[in-house]
């Protein structure tokens, strides 16, 4: 074990602070994301199952659980709602049995990328609120030093589930006359 660099109280003040930032930036968060899908009638684990799946094609329940932050069962539950909406599409491999994979079915896909293009037809406080940052520096807040805590909690296939789901974004997507477009029909391999 290597020897303590910290004191108990700086400990205590910094996971108090993360804590509490954490939980006022979610609840921002989670209030302009509930106000973007209410009108397609999805909850925030739907949403996020039907981007992990755009984004993954053909993920197993598990690594859709592990991306979303959600327990397996969550994961699954939610996952058959979306299934029997013509969402998604559960299978099994020939080579792995045990695992149940999803896959975005067209409906999916045409849905998730309706919510895409409409984007902005509801408010977005915490773009808002990040406005000045970005006029001052010239770039929204990149968060790397959060991302690297992150990397040591969940790991680095996560960071690179997170990265690739961004970069495909950065691909498919085009803005065009203030509206965001698939820039092609087929998703990014």
């Amino acid at each position: 074990m290597s020897e303590q660099m910290y004191t108990m109280k700086e400990a205590m003040l910094y996971s108090q602070r993360i804590a509490q930032l954490s939980k006022a930036l979610w609840k921002a968060v989670e209030k302009d994301w509930q106000q973007w899908i209410k009108p397609y009638d999805l909850n925030i684990n739907e949403h996020h199952i039907l981007w992990i799946s755009y984004h993954s094609q053909g993920a197993s329940i598990s690594d859709v659980a592990k991306f979303g932050v959600m327990h397996v069962s969550t994961a699954f539950n939610f996952s058959k709602k979306l299934e029997v909406r013509g969402l998604l599409s559960f299978s099994k491999r020939e080579d792995d049995k045990r695992n149940t994979y999803i896959e975005l079915t067209e409906k999916g896909e045409e849905l998730l990328i309706d919510m895409i293009e409409h984007y902005h037809d509801s408010q977005h406080s915490v773009i808002e609120s990040s406005l000045p940052l970005k006029d001052l520096y010239g770039r929204f807040p990149e968060f790397m030093e959060v991302m690297a805590v992150i990397r040591n909690i969940y790991g680095d296939d996560f960071m690179e589930i997170f990265e690739h789901s961004f970069k495909n974004i950065d691909q498919i997507f085009d803005e065009k006359i203030g509206n965001i477009k698939p820039t092609v029909k087929d998703k990014a391999k």
